[in-house]
């Protein structure tokens, strides 16, 4: 028997095996969306990562045109960094403002007391019909590691923690308001996305993570009853114990070249639920088939038993082409049906 697709996204959520593998994503860049639904030109400027882009009905659009099983409203407190547009219609962080003590006057977060900060949420998960709404937001360490500026970070690690301690503490306040007032309403996935690695290795050592991230990490947990996915990029395979023990369900997006997919279902796929892989570097160079190819074999490797969604290995970035987007799509239905094919 078919399954909504929010049915279907909970299962799999839960490690189950639902009716065919759910296809879904945390963003899709304005400029692409524009391109596959034929809103006209693409946007002269360049989208907000800290801000919701589409409208209810503009978002069940694009899910319904791409087949995805989710729709993600976005609200992220501000990063104070520099901000530059780029090519692809997406603003990039470059500078932290954040320096200093002195610069703390400058970090001003939206009063999440305020029941205005809710209302545009509260009415965009209202009218989601059958799609699994997406909570998407960021913890602190990401926003704080931003608004200082890598480097600044890195040094003030050692040479000035309480400072970092400060900054991580206002987000991490913050987000454990807006949790708390976000999952009172009808959202059905509660998404973070903090970066805190490189391909190769995390940004800091599991000590530093434990002592600095991890306690403001299981302090917001009590506050997020809903199903919980950890976004990260890069190599975060020496973090995945210590999130399972704040209690994530979901990890995104086993960057492919990063993470091992494969070797994460063979050790943790009785424990957490898998998103991601498809190659951001296929989607906006390679061919359609080169992309069917790809999605049939992460589905028959890492689809058998549940606990797997597919998305892009990161969002939906405006540089990808439209025609390999709807080879991801179109590769999903053709391959994802239960029980998996060999």
């Amino acid at each position: 028997m078919a399954m909504t697709s929010r049915e279907r996204v909970r299962a799999t959520l839960h490690r189950k095996e639902p009716d065919c593998v759910p296809y879904c994503e945390l963003g899709i860049d304005r400029a692409l969306a524009q391109r596959l639904m034929g809103w006209g030109e693409p946007a002269s400027q360049a989208s907000n990562l800290e801000a919701n882009t589409y409208t209810v009905k503009e978002a069940k659009g694009l899910a319904a045109h791409l087949h995805l099983d989710n729709i993600s409203y976005v609200l992220r407190a501000p990063v104070y960094a520099k901000k530059h547009p780029g090519q692809d219609g997406r603003l990039f962080y470059g500078e932290g403002m954040i320096k200093s003590e002195a610069d703390l006057s400058l970090l001003q977060l939206p009063d999440p007391h305020d029941d205005a900060l809710y209302a545009e949420a509260e009415s965009f998960v209202l009218q989601k019909g059958d799609y699994s709404a997406w909570f998407v937001t960021r913890i602190g360490v990401f926003p704080t590691m931003l608004s200082l500026g890598t480097e600044h970070f890195c040094l003030a690690l050692y040479d000035n923690r309480p400072f970092i301690e400060t900054v991580l503490d206002r987000y991490c306040n913050w987000i454990e308001v807006v949790a708390e007032r976000i999952c009172r309403l009808d959202f059905d996935v509660f998404v973070s996305t903090d970066d805190m690695a490189f391909n190769t290795a995390p940004f800091f050592s599991p000590t530093v993570f434990r002592d600095l991230v991890l306690p403001r990490y299981q302090r917001v947990a009590k506050k997020i009853p809903l199903p919980w996915i950890i976004h990260s990029d890069g190599n975060v395979l020496p973090f995945v114990d210590d999130l399972l023990s704040v209690g994530i369900v979901g990890l995104h997006p086993n960057e492919k070249g990063a993470m091992d997919i494969r070797a994460m279902k063979r050790t943790y796929g009785d424990r957490l639920c898998l998103l991601g892989n498809v190659d951001l570097n296929l989607l906006g160079m390679g061919s359609p088939d080169a992309v069917d190819r790809e999605v049939r074999e992460l589905i028959r490797d890492v689809g058998p038993g549940g606990g797997y969604i597919v998305t892009s290995g990161n969002s939906l970035a405006g540089y990808l082409k439209p025609e390999n987007v709807l080879a991801l799509s179109k590769a999903v239905h053709n391959y994802g049906r239960y029980p998996i094919a060999a």
